[in-house]
């Protein structure tokens, strides 16, 4: 059973679900569908269990709980035995994985969910407008909220947040942090805002919205706003300075952190003049982002898949893209694009490899593990009363 953070406690999503929310009163949307509330845990509490989790684990289990998987299926059978087989930490729901009804896709997440107790990170790209994967969300999206009022994206984002948590999923890759004025740029559409400033606060405020019912991710850092292209195609490049980046893209991404983001994705984006490699493979932006930043959750990178797609000879063997990413600094990688039953079990054997060749420190691995089972936990509980209740065990 899937455990979501409402307001600093865990709550538990009931396994019938009444229609799609169409307010913001997300904690009466909880009672409405049957949600649990649950003593919360402290953040030493789950430190402390990440951390006995990962030294339990061996050397594959560690590999395969930082790896983000896909399977373009709707039978539960089939994405259960595929999270089973793999052990792998995450899955993304994309468009191939939804139903037509919630109740259904609500059946589906629970059938990814293996192990109730270290629950695996479910995510989708739930932005709303033109990246949605959810047919029945209404609410405003960046389309309309680049120009509204700033509480317009509170309040879109609150909704949002409710429909992504009665689908069973704990996060969502929705809050897009670039920034431009281009309309002719690739990610204009799906901005928050035209400027730094105003991106900014409308950034902090879908994160806060979300905050009571998913877990948000920040994308797509450094900054695709400033990078003209389709990283999907190619690796968007820019000239722009460190300082100028200070002052403007990274503007958003800070306001996002100190609202309290606890998933930061890294783009296949190139800052010429601050790293020749794209963020995703680049040690100096991760030291940026938890240096400068201060961000100190999970960072995830998008699509590898996306690198293979752009056509570089060095991007073309997924394996060692995954490697390269952790070594980086990211914490889990992402496999989408062209992916199969086998993508995510070669990645996980080439981690394990790269770990014992040291070409991948296990201090490096076990740091990721540890991020990545702390969030597994927070969402999930560990089934040994991490988030106590007085009258109900969250995992019945």
């Amino acid at each position: 059973m899937l455990l979501v953070t409402i307001a600093g406690c865990a709550f538990a999503p009931a396994t019938a679900f009444a229609g799609p929310t169409s307010g913001t009163d997300t904690e009466g949307d909880a009672a409405a569908a049957g949600i649990v509330r649950v003593e919360p845990a402290t953040a030493n509490m789950i430190a402390e269990a990440a951390t006995a989790r990962v030294a339990a684990m061996t050397v594959e289990e560690k590999a395969a709980s930082v790896v983000m998987g896909h399977l373009p299926s709707t039978d539960a059978a089939t994405l259960s035995a595929y999270m089973n087989d793999t052990d792998i930490g995450g899955f993304i729901m994309m468009g191939a994985n939804v139903p037509s009804s919630e109740q259904s896709l609500r059946a589906l997440t629970a059938s990814l969910t293996v192990d109730p107790a270290f629950a695996p990170l479910l995510a989708i790209d739930q932005e709303g407008g033109d990246v949605s994967r959810l047919p029945w969300d209404d609410f405003p999206s960046a389309l309309t909220l680049k120009n509204d009022p700033v509480e317009a994206a509170y309040d879109a984002f609150s909704g949002r947040g409710g429909l992504v948590l009665r689908a069973g999923i704990g996060i969502n890759f929705g809050v897009v942090a670039d920034e431009t004025d281009d309309p002719d740029m690739f990610i204009y559409r799906r901005v928050l805002g035209t400027t730094a400033s105003s991106a900014a606060s409308r950034v902090a405020a879908a994160v806060s919205g979300e905050s009571a019912t998913t877990m948000s991710t920040l994308k797509h850092f450094p900054g695709h706003g400033a990078a003209p292209g389709d990283s999907h195609a190619g690796i968007p490049e820019t000239k722009m300075s460190l300082t100028q980046w200070r002052d403007t893209d990274a503007v958003p991404f800070q306001a996002g952190i100190d609202a309290g983001a606890p998933l930061l994705m890294f783009g296949h984006l190139r800052y010429s003049e601050i790293d020749s490699k794209p963020a995703t493979l680049s040690a100096k932006w991760h030291d940026i982002a938890r240096e400068e930043l201060g961000f100190a959750g999970v960072a995830i990178t998008d699509d590898l898949g996306m690198l293979e797609a752009s056509g570089i000879a060095d991007y073309a063997d997924p394996v060692s893209n995954a490697v390269e990413a952790l070594i980086a600094g990211n914490d889990m990688v992402l496999t989408l694009l062209n992916s199969d039953e086998s993508t995510a079990p070669r990645i996980v054997s080439g981690i394990v490899a790269a770990t014992e060749d040291g070409t991948l420190s296990m201090e490096r691995l076990e740091e990721a593990s540890q991020r990545v089972a702390a969030l597994r936990l927070e969402i999930s509980g560990d089934g040994r009363g991490l988030f106590p209740c007085e009258d109900c065990n969250p995992l019945d």
